[in-house]
């Protein structure tokens, strides 16, 4: 079984989290929404499996890299 990283592409905050771990995704499935620069910016799984693991809460910073979630395929 693949497992997919997910990680912050940009120094952002956590607005919100819309899953949980063990929650089923599809791919393109928006998984947490960051704020940077005043813009929103959605971040997505890029194929179907399972919400293994999350790594950030609401209001959390984030910098470049940090580990968001971990998606097993």
């Amino acid at each position: 079984m693949a497992v997919e990283e997910i990680h912050a592409e940009m120094v952002s905050s956590v607005v919100t989290v819309l899953v949980a771990p063990g929650t089923e995704v599809a791919a393109g499935d928006t998984l947490v929404i960051l704020e940077s620069m005043k813009m929103e910016i959605p971040v997505l799984t890029e194929r179907a499996g399972t919400v293994a693991e999350l790594h950030v809460t609401e209001g959390e910073v984030l910098q470049e890299g940090d580990l968001i979630a971990t998606v097993q395929h």
